[in-house]
This record gives C-alpha cells, structure tokens and sequence, in this order.
C-alpha cells in the first residue's frame, strides 16, 4: 500500500516508542503518531513518508484509552516541551519503565530483568527549577512571541505560564514578559537556584529538586552496597554527588571540565565540613587514566554522570582495561547510556548488577538512570609452566 502527504488513516496504536509517539500499522507500514496512547484508535493525517516509516498528525479520536486525560497546560500539543501530559501518571511511569528496558535490551544487549520499577516524583507538576526562554519575531501579529519551541517546527509559542516549572520560575517568566527582550532570536534562562549549594549561573544542576533526595540515595545504595573505599566522581559539576556521599569512603576526588564550578564544589566541601576529598579541573580523558593508577582498583568506584551524547570511547575502554571494583552510571538519555554499558560490558569487563529509573522529568518522555556495574576480575591462567 503506498501512501502519500494528506492522507487520512485509521489506525489502532499498539506502543508508545522511545520519544514519545504512537506507534501504528498498517499492514507492514509503521506510522508514528504523537498525542495518543496505547491501545487508543485514532483518525490521523500523514504528513511524511519515508521508506520505511511514516509520520502522521493526530486528527479524531475514535476510540480513547481509559488511562487518558485532559492536559492541565493550554499549550500542549504545540509547545514542545511535554509530551505525556494527556496520561493519566501511573500510566507514564508505566510506559517509561517498557521504554528503558527496551533500549538496555536492543542497543545494550542487557537482561531488561534487571530494570527495575521507576521511581515516581512526588510533585508530578510545577517540578522544574530551571527552563530556557526564547524569543521570536511572530510576522502575523507583529509582535514578539516569548516561550518555548513549537513540538512540530523551531517556531516559539507564546506562552504565558508553564505548568511543570516552578512558581517562582513562571513569576520571572511575567517579569520578563512586561519588560521584553528587544529582539527575537534571544535566549534567556529562568533559574531557582538549591538552598546552600554554591551553583555559578552557567553551572549544570539537577533540574528537580523534589526527587533529588531520593536521586541521591539511590546513589548511596549502591555505592554502599559495594563497599569500596575510594570514589572517583567524573562529570562531578559542583560536587553533588562527591560531597553526598563522602561519608561512605574514605576519600574521593572530583573531575570537572568547568573551572566556576570546580571551585563552587570545592566551597560547597568547605561548608559541609567534607575534609576526605579534592577537586580538579580537567577532562575525564586528560585526568582519569592518572588517578585509576593512583588508586586500588579493586577498592574504587568511579562514578559517571557524563552529558547527554555519553562518554568518550577513550574513558570507557580505559576502564574496560583498568576494571576498577564498581561504576556507577548515571544518564539522563537511555539510548546513548544503553550503548556505553554494552561497550563497558564487552570481553566480559563488567556486569550491570542493577537499573533504577527515576522519574525526574514527569510530563515529558525524558527518565533518568543509575546503573550498578561490577568490575569482573581478568581470568588468571591455571596453567602451570615448569621452570
């Protein structure tokens, strides 16, 4: 069957891929179509083909799931920023949890037994402590438009509030709407910044302050449960987790490109009396091959909370090699964190112990992530040679 722009299709929505579309068919012709939930049957407009798949927007629903419900935001369907918001929220904990077993099962080659349930935030709406604005030109009104970027264009919506941010965010977001940028093409960050920590403006910070004591336990957890002594905490930012969890070992050093926050963590040690550890700016690639060898691997843990595209194949074949006792990964992106545990995985180097999930993103199709990896051993010979 062959399909064309501006066609109308009925179709039953079978899953909800990793981005948060729909997914249905047609005969052996996959359609992605967002806004819509398992099980559902819809009415939808293609509006791209490619050769293997195609792209519809959501026209009728003929058929609705028990599990949706109507999104408290005005802008949702255009706004970009979330895509889960007409789910009731079991329901998106749910499907992130099939997600991210998913992804370690396809691209990590990983047991998606080991993925446990995600863990939910207990403020599901008005969470976010930091967002990013834009402005446009709109040509139509003329006027200025100040929001966030349309989910089907790079076009901004106007927006007047957001619901997933913070109070305090949505009331600089009206400040700045009565004294506006003077052009568009501008971006401007709207922040609530963490009680007694030092964070530079440009410094990265988990972005939900409600689930962050749990975020922090959970890394705790395992980190104890492997009973190291040392901790090596790469992509630290402002000593978080470094600081967090000094009391379990007796000592740990903090790697961070980013010089201001460097010396905020080093201040955030100093004011929580955190005596056992050091702070060094660098890259993971430049400063960790000297501090695995500083160390016992066989009582360090390293810790990874890299950007969002991963870490260096240099960093992960490093530790491949040295195989220090544990690591701990922590990622906001399955997919490039699936593929980083398959290489860390490979010649028999570790073994994932333990996913958690954790829902640091609710409304939108994003999920953070710890895993739990042991060093295995190098298999010695039992051969025994005559001397």
């Amino acid at each position: 069957m062959v399909f064309a722009a501006g066609d109308q299709i009925t179709v039953t929505i079978s899953d909800i891929a990793f981005g948060g579309e729909g997914v249905a068919r047609v005969e052996d012709f996959v359609f992605f179509i967002p806004f819509v939930a398992p099980g559902e049957v819809v009415k939808a407009q293609v509006v791209e083909v490619k050769k293997r798949f195609g792209r519809a927007r959501l026209l009728e629903i003929l058929q609705s799931s028990r599990h949706r419900l109507p999104p408290l935001c005005p802008y949702f369907g255009e706004c970009g920023g979330c895509q889960y918001q007409h789910l009731e929220y079991e329901t998106q904990l749910e499907i992130k949890h099939k997600q991210v077993r998913d992804q370690f099962q396809r691209i990590g080659g990983l047991d998606p037994a080991i993925v446990e349930p995600v863990i939910p935030c207990p403020a599901p709406y008005g969470y976010r402590n930091r967002v990013m604005v834009r402005t446009q030109w709109d040509k139509i009104k003329q006027g200025l438009n100040l929001g966030f970027i349309r989910c089907d264009s790079r076009l901004v919506v106007d927006v007047q509030a957001c619901k997933i941010a913070e109070p305090v965010l949505n009331e600089q977001l009206q400040r700045l709407r009565l004294n506006p940028p003077p052009k568009g093409g501008l971006k401007r960050v709207l922040r609530k910044f963490p009680v007694n920590w030092e964070v530079p403006p440009d410094s990265f910070f988990q972005n939900n302050f409600f689930l962050l004591p749990r975020f922090s336990e959970v890394v705790r957890e395992r980190l104890k449960a492997a009973v190291t002594r040392h901790l090596i905490d790469v992509y630290c930012g402002v000593g978080f987790f470094g600081i967090e969890t000094a009391d379990l070992v007796e000592s740990f050093v903090g790697v961070e490109y980013d010089q201001q926050a460097i010396r905020a963590a080093k201040t955030n040690a100093i004011h929580r009396g955190v005596k056992n550890g050091r702070f060094l700016a660098g890259t993971a690639e430049e400063l960790l091959p000297g501090l695995i060898k500083a160390f016992s691997p066989a009582a360090t843990t390293v810790l990874l909370d890299p950007p969002r595209k991963g870490c260096q194949v240099d960093t992960l074949e490093l530790l491949r090699q040295i195989r220090p006792a544990q690591v701990i990964y922590v990622s906001c992106h399955p997919a490039t964190m699936a593929r980083d545990l398959n290489f860390l995985c490979s010649e028999s180097a570790f073994e994932v112990a333990r996913i958690i999930p954790l829902d640091m993103f609710p409304q939108t199709t994003h999920v953070e992530c710890v895993a739990d990896l042991r060093g295995i051993p190098p298999r010695v010979s039992s051969d025994k040679v005559d001397l």
